[in-house]
């Protein structure tokens, strides 16, 4: 059991402070808690784990140099028995499978932040798994849909950045034809209307990111 005089050691990683000071002074009100140590990107998440060696670690996906998911697949590759909790304001279904993947205990919307991070703490250093219902919910809702391959997701990303099909072509290095065979399979698989429907999918399931 944990107790005040021996409490869950946790490592923060996110970008923004103001976030960081909100998780600190939340668990600054816990007596079975305690923040060891604070890292602003993925690279000073890996050195302050090895350092630390946190019971439970708070991680951001998207950071500046090495972002969550990388930062999370080095430690768990240095470190397999870490514990993971992946805070992010992504909900789509397609980032969380690849956090869960790459070894994540717990995948939470930053928005649930208060009671329900300090359960999901408690929960994740007792070696049980948590998903937000509303990430569970995308999840479910996504489950046997058939996955984009890398290079249509190449071309999704161009055209996210506005380029027609005969910019995608000299990008990619193919033909036109060949990047309208993508589009349309990229339209069938998404469920999409049109190219900037998918564009909207995409980026909502996190597919694609900004």
């Amino acid at each position: 059991m944990t107790t005040s005089a021996n409490p869950i050691r946790i490592l923060t990683v996110d970008d923004h402070a103001l976030l960081r000071e909100g998780i600190s002074a939340l668990v600054a009100t816990q007596p079975d808690m305690t923040i060891v140590a604070e890292a602003s990107n993925g690279a000073e998440a890996i050195e302050l784990f090895r350092k630390l060696r946190p019971d439970v670690t708070l991680m951001d996906i998207q950071m500046p140099e090495v972002d969550g998911i990388a930062a999370l697949i080095a430690i768990r590759n240095e470190f397999p028995d870490a514990r993971v909790i992946v805070l992010t304001t992504y909900k789509g279904d397609v980032q969380a499978t690849r956090a869960l993947r790459a070894g994540a205990q717990a995948y939470l919307l930053k928005g649930l932040l208060g009671q329900e991070l300090l359960t999901t703490i408690r929960d994740v250093h007792a070696g049980r798994k948590r998903i937000g219902q509303e990430v569970a919910a995308q999840l479910a809702d996504h489950l046997g849909d058939e996955l984009l391959t890398r290079r249509e997701i190449d071309v999704l990303r161009l055209i996210a950045d506005g380029n027609s099909n005969k910019l995608i072509a000299s990008h990619l290095s193919l033909s036109e034809d060949t990047v309208k065979g993508h589009v349309k399979n990229i339209l069938s698989k998404l469920g999409a209307n049109d190219r900037t429907h998918a564009v909207t999918i995409a980026l909502k399931r996190g597919i694609i990111g900004l």
